[in-house]
């Protein structure tokens, strides 16, 4: 009759068996358990991060135009202002060279009459020793006097016997005269210098009417 085995090592027992299978229960809260951790790390994960990436970027690029924007605005307020300051200096350097223009032709003109002047005090000079040649010496002057008129676009006109015009001539008297058409320039009672737009005064006229 053999003799009964005996159990090596500790009073625990015989040692244990193959693991035992989890229960329904157990395996349902595990998955679900899973599946939450899944979840977890979907929402914090990359997919995340990435639409933060994108929002800071949006962010840059919304700043980087606004500071374009800003520097767009500063060229133009300066183009702006360098160009009033220009239309300014344009204005005033027109303005002097306007008034430059007229004091030169204030100088031209009077020096044409200087010479006249000169004329006019030796026709005086001689006036007492001889009555005639002032009158020479007055005529003379009258003469130099028109052709500095001319020469400064202003020539005498000799209106009679043109027909009579508003605008170069003034009807001082009409009078009645059968030998001309009526309206006729018979006699200048104040000549009149230049013509056109360079008119300097027109002429007082005595024209003539029908009886």
């Amino acid at each position: 009759m053999s003799e009964p085995l005996e159990w090596e090592g500790t009073a625990a027992g015989p040692p244990a068996g193959p693991p035992a299978e989890p229960s329904e229960g157990q395996a349902t809260d595990r998955a679900a358990g899973q599946g939450a951790d899944r979840s977890a790390g979907r929402t914090g994960g990359p997919a995340g991060g990435s639409a933060a990436g994108a929002e800071a970027g949006a962010e840059a690029a919304a700043e980087a135009e606004a500071a374009g924007l800003r520097d767009r605005v500063a060229e133009l307020e300066d183009r702006w202002k360098r160009a009033l300051a220009d239309l300014d200096n344009l204005r005033k350097r027109v303005s002097r060279d306007a008034e430059r223009v007229r004091l030169e032709e204030q100088v031209r003109a009077a020096g044409e009459w200087l010479p006249v002047l000169d004329n006019l005090e030796r026709a005086l000079e001689h006036a007492e020793g001889d009555p005639a040649s002032l009158a020479e010496g007055l005529r003379a002057v009258l003469q130099q006097g028109l052709n500095v008129l001319a020469r400064l676009g202003f020539p005498r006109r000799d209106d009679t016997w043109e027909t009579f015009d508003p605008a170069r001539h003034e009807a001082v008297a009409a009078v009645p005269r059968e030998d001309v058409p009526a309206g006729t320039v018979v006699a200048v009672v104040r000549p009149g210098y230049g013509d056109g737009e360079r008119q300097l005064r027109p002429a007082q006229v005595v024209v003539s009417k029908a009886e």
